[in-house]
């Protein structure tokens, strides 16, 4: 079994890479490859989409790679293989995002990406650092996390869902702030699992065993 990161130029892969790794090796879970190769993408087992920076320039940098997101639809989409977006990487799966311009996502999880507004003006943003999630439903890669449990966050965007159905879990920074969606076989964390310690790597280690 072979679990790709995709490498686009749009995300510090060196924490990720590792985080998954190790929790690979400790669920026996098969290689963990970082490519761009959409051979190899379209035919992993299970794929990780990162990124970091703004919505508009990791769009515009995924899609200049030929072929790579229609081999990103073919995973998930047509083979239906677990996959899993994180911060930016999640934020794609939206309809639209807002940030600096109205830019196309992927419309996987319907919604719109829309600058953090929190009702407390003391709250900063962008929202950086750790913050309690809520699990607002049961799903297997939250096994064993608990509303409480700390993650890591930096964005300035969240998304805005068309169907609270699909908000798994959120954090509470002047108001609630999407933490993670997911419909299908398709997942999304705003949080960087690779950087929340216990809680993230309990989920990555969900990920891998996940066998939808």
């Amino acid at each position: 079994m072979t679990t790709v990161i995709v490498d686009y130029e749009s995300g510090n892969l060196h924490s990720a890479e590792k985080a998954f790794q190790r929790m690979a090796a400790e669920t026996g879970a098969g290689a963990v490859v970082v490519t761009a190769d959409p051979e190899v993408v379209a035919t992993a087992e299970r794929v990780v989409l990162p990124g970091d920076g703004a919505f508009p320039a990791c769009r515009r940098a995924l899609f200049a790679r030929a072929g790579l997101f229609e081999a990103l639809e073919e995973a998930a989409l047509h083979r239906a293989r677990p996959f899993l977006g994180i911060c930016i990487g999640m934020q794609m799966l939206a309809s639209r995002g807002m940030e600096y311009a109205e830019t196309p996502g992927f419309d996987w999880i319907p919604g719109t990406v829309e600058r953090i507004a929190p009702a407390d003006a003391a709250l900063k943003v962008p929202h950086m650092g750790w913050n309690d999630l809520v699990v607002d439903r049961p799903h297997p890669v939250l096994e064993g996390i608990a509303t409480g449990d700390h993650a890591y966050f930096v964005h300035s965007y969240q998304m805005r869902l068309a169907d609270p159905a699909h908000r798994l879990a959120h954090a509470d920074y002047g108001g609630p702030v999407t933490a993670v969606v997911g419909r299908d076989t398709i997942l999304g964390t705003q949080f960087h699992p690779e950087k929340s310690q216990a809680t993230g790597l309990r989920l990555i280690a969900n990920f891998l065993r996940w066998r939808p």
